[in-house]
C-alpha cells in the first residue's frame, strides 16, 4: 500500500512538475492572476478583484446588457454583489497566447461554478502594466451544447418578446 500511494504521489509530483516545464514564467504569472481573480471573487474580496484590472477595464457577462465599462458601472456592480458574497468558479484548463512583443496576452478558460456546477468559458485580453499583468477585458460565456441550442435559442427568444411587451 505504502508502495501505492509512493508511487501515486511521485507520478503527480512528476506530471505537475512537467506541466510546469512546458508554460513559460509569463504564462505561469498570468495563471496566477487569473486564479487569484477568481480566488478574490470567491471571497468576495472586492478590493482584490478589482486591482486585478485595467483602470479602463471592461467586463462583460452572460446576459447581453452586461458590458460593464470599470467606472463607474462594474466597480458599483461588484462592491453591490460582493456585499452579499461573492461568486466561486474554478478553472479546468486556461490557453494563453502573447503579441509578438509580449506586452498584450489573450486568454480563454473553461469554468465550473461551484454553486451551480454549470460550465462557463472566460475569455479575455491582459496587458503589462510596468512589469505586472492586468486584465483590460473578460468576457464570461455560458457555454452550451450543439444539441441544445435550438431548445435555448428558443427560451431566449421567448424571454426578449415578454421583455419588449
Amino acid at each position: 500500500m505504502k508502495k501505492i500511494i509512493t508511487a501515486y504521489l511521485f507520478f503527480g509530483l512528476f506530471t505537475s512538475f512537467a506541466f510546469a516545464q512546458n508554460q513559460s514564467q509569463e504564462e505561469l504569472a498570468i495563471i496566477a492572476v487569473l486564479d487569484d481573480f477568481h480566488d478574490a471573487a470567491a471571497k468576495a474580496d472586492a478590493a482584490r478583484y478589482l486591482g486585478h484590472m485595467t483602470d479602463d477595464a471592461f467586463f462583460l457577462g452572460t446576459d447581453e446588457h452586461e458590458r460593464w465599462p470599470m467606472q463607474p458601472d462594474f466597480i458599483e456592480y461588484v462592491n453591490d454583489r460582493f456585499a452579499a458574497g461573492g461568486w466561486s468558479y474554478y478553472s479546468t484548463n486556461k490557453n494563453i497566447s502573447f503579441s509578438q512583443d509580449g506586452s498584450i496576452a489573450w486568454f480563454d478558460e473553461t469554468s465550473i461554478s461551484n454553486s451551480m456546477g454549470a460550465h462557463f468559458r472566460g475569455s479575455g485580453v491582459l496587458e503589462r502594466i510596468n512589469g505586472e499583468w492586468k486584465i483590460a477585458q473578460y468576457v464570461l460565456s455560458v457555454l452550451v451544447y450543439n444539441e441544445l441550442w435550438e431548445d435555448v435559442m428558443g427560451l431566449i427568444t421567448d424571454e426578449r418578446e415578454k421583455r419588449e411587451e
